[in-house]
C-alpha cells in the first residue's frame, strides 16, 4: 500500500479525505495540529476519527497564536457569526495556517517515503480564505516538488485536494456513500467542552446548509442554550 499523509482537523471536511484515502488503498498517516486554537474537542475527535479508521496519528504542536490576528488563535477577538453578505476575508482566517500545515506535511511525508498529501480545501463553500484555493495548491504543489529530496530525485509529491471542486453538500455526499459517521466530526470555531456547536459561526453555518441540501440528517450537537 502506498503512504499518505493526511492533515486531518477533527472536522467533516478532512474527515471525507481520510475516508477517501482509505477508499482508495492508501497506508494513511493523519496529522493534526494543537496550535493554540480556541478549543481541543476538534483534537478528540480528530484522535476518535483517525482510530476509526485505521490509520496512524500524529499531534504536531505550534504555537502560532503568538502571532495572534486570527479569532481562532487570539481570545481578544471574537468569533462572528455568520453573515452572507460579508466580502471580506474574516477575522476566523489564521495567518498562512495551510501554507505551514501543508509545510510540516511535507516534511513528514519525506521521513515515511509517503508520496502522497491529502488536504480538505474547498473553494466552493468556504469562507473565502485564500489558502483553499486551486491556484494556491498549485503554487505549493510547484514548490513541493522543487524543495525537497523526493521532488528532485524521486518523481515528486502529489498534493490531492478531493473536494476542492465540490460543495459542502457534494462533500457530506461523497463522504456519507464512503461511511462517514459526521457525529464524531466537530467543525464549529466556538464548540464548547462537550463538543457542542454553537449553530452561528461561519463554519456551523456552511455545515447546516450542506446537510439540508444534501437531504442527510445533520447528527452535528448543537448547544441550544
Amino acid at each position: 500500500m502506498k503512504k499518505a499523509v493526511i492533515l486531518l482537523s477533527g472536522g467533516l471536511d478532512s474527515t471525507t479525505c481520510l475516508a477517501y484515502a482509505k477508499h482508495h488503498k492508501f497506508d494513511c498517516y493523519a496529522l493534526s495540529f494543537n496550535y493554540n486554537q480556541r478549543h481541543n474537542v476538534e483534537l478528540d475527535a480528530a484522535k476518535k476519527i483517525a482510530a476509526h479508521f485505521g490509520a496512524k496519528h500524529k499531534i504536531f504542536n505550534l504555537e502560532v497564536n503568538q502571532f495572534g490576528g486570527s479569532a481562532l488563535t487570539d481570545t481578544n477577538i471574537n468569533v462572528p457569526d455568520y453573515d452572507e453578505k460579508n466580502t471580506h476575508i474574516p477575522v476566523t482566517y489564521v495567518p498562512a495556517r495551510n501554507t505551514i500545515f501543508l509545510s510540516i506535511a511535507l516534511a513528514w511525508a519525506e521521513v515515511l517515503n509517503a508520496k502522497d498529501i491529502f488536504i480538505g480545501v474547498s473553494h466552493v463553500d468556504y469562507s473565502g480564505y485564500p489558502d483553499c484555493r486551486p491556484e494556491y495548491i498549485k503554487a505549493f504543489q510547484d514548490l513541493a516538488n522543487l524543495a525537497t529530496k523526493f521532488g528532485v530525485e524521486e518523481g515528486g509529491i502529489k498534493i490531492h485536494t478531493p473536494i476542492i471542486h465540490l460543495s459542502k453538500a457534494e462533500t457530506i455526499k461523497l463522504g456519507h456513500g464512503l461511511g462517514v459517521d459526521y457525529g464524531m466530526t466537530v467543525s464549529c470555531y466556538k464548540a464548547n467542552e462537550q463538543g457542542y456547536a454553537c449553530g452561528k459561526c461561519d463554519s456551523c453555518a456552511l455545515r447546516k446548509k450542506g446537510f439540508a441540501e444534501a437531504m442527510i440528517a445533520d447528527a452535528t450537537r448543537y448547544n441550544v442554550t
